[in-house]
């Protein structure tokens, strides 16, 4: 199939030779247009790490190119790039063409939704719970890929569309997907921003010297017990919707083959198995100018709505804002664009399953 990736970090390039490697053509685009320079020239994309692969990747010249003769359309990019991303695409995306978020976070699919109901264009928003695949990249030619994930959420916007969305997973990417009960289920499935936020704000020192410092080995008993806490809050919000969804020590054993345990067993698990990745080397990091606006602020929001506050994810935001010297919670682009403050909870539940 020809899937097209709009942008061109390390899980677009992940995700690029994951579908060249098993027969399909991707095209990245790049919105910035720098770093595919080389692979628009001829250069060949290389994979090592969970995959071993030189591949060849077409590249767009400009997002209409991109989507023009796309049978699939990926946004890969980090979240503060989804509004900015979604608004370029809108005017060319043509009905029934699916559109994977990969990964959902912060309503970005109501908000694609929404722009896309303005057109009178109707078609599948496919959202996962995370990305297909863990890495980084080594140069504008060439991607590690840390991890492929064994189990992926997925669900699809509007919910009559969800067999549909999770067929186009499964040809794609292979039997790895699970269908979770509508967009709010994926909402609530990401577990990066608050997983990261334990991280980070008990590693934020080491990140701000950037000192060389193992992820997983550092997830000593302390910051496991902060994840599993700020877990609990998310599970809680999930409860008062009726969502079923993976707990955090779910999430390490399937995303990451390990057995289940406490959260720092698991991550040190990971670590003596050379999975556990290293720590940010800057506190210009996703893990906090992608996560805290994006993820952890939609969670403190849904637990407003519910009666279910996220105090430990509000606590989250209000300290990292004041060690960044900003308010974090105004980098989020999405949410004012939905006018979230006026939802209901049922009023949520209906837009998450039909969408605009």
């Amino acid at each position: 199939m020809r899937v097209s990736i709009l942008g061109a970090g390390a899980i677009a390039y992940g995700v690029a030779a994951y579908l060249a490697n098993s027969g399909h053509s991707p095209m990245l685009w790049s919105p910035s247009g720098q770093r595919t320079k080389a692979l628009a020239a001829g250069e060949l994309l290389k994979a090592t790490g969970d995959i071993e692969a030189t591949v060849p990747v077409r590249i767009a010249k400009d997002c209409q190119d991109a989507i023009a003769n796309a049978q699939v359309v990926v946004i890969a990019l980090p979240a503060y790039g989804h509004k900015m991303v979604m608004d370029a695409a809108v005017p060319h995306l043509i009905d029934g063409v699916p559109v994977i978020i990969s990964s959902h976070c912060s309503f970005a699919a109501l908000y694609l939704s929404k722009r896309l109901a303005e057109r009178k264009v109707s078609l599948p928003i496919v959202v996962w719970g995370t990305t297909l695949v863990t890495g980084r990249q080594l140069g504008p030619t060439e991607v590690h890929v840390t991890t492929i994930r064994q189990k992926l959420d997925v669900a699809t916007l509007p919910f009559k569309a969800q067999d549909e969305g999770y067929e186009l997973c499964m040809t794609l990417f292979g039997d790895r997907f699970v269908r979770r009960d509508g967009m709010l289920a994926i909402a609530l499935s990401n577990l990066n921003p608050q997983n990261h936020l334990g991280i980070a704000l008990l590693n934020l020192t080491r990140m701000e010297k950037a000192e060389r410092w193992s992820q997983g080995g550092s997830v000593t008993p302390a910051v496991g017990r902060l994840i599993e806490a700020l877990d609990a809050e998310r599970l809680a919000i999930a409860a008062h919707f009726g969502i079923a969804v993976r707990t955090v020590k779910e999430h390490f054993s399937l995303s990451f083959h390990v057995p289940m345990g406490t959260v720092s067993e698991m991550n040190q698990e990971m670590d003596r198995q050379g999975r556990g990745g290293f720590g940010p080397t800057t506190i210009e990091s996703r893990y906090i100018l992608e996560d805290v606006p994006f993820g952890l602020l939609p969670t403190v929001l849904l637990g407003k709505i519910t009666g279910k506050p996220a105090i430990l994810h509000g606590s989250g935001v209000s300290i990292l804002s004041a060690a960044y010297g900003r308010d974090l919670k105004a980098d989020n682009d999405i949410l004012p664009a939905l006018g979230v403050e006026g939802w209901s909870d049922a009023g949520l539940v209906n837009l998450s399953r039909e969408g605009f």
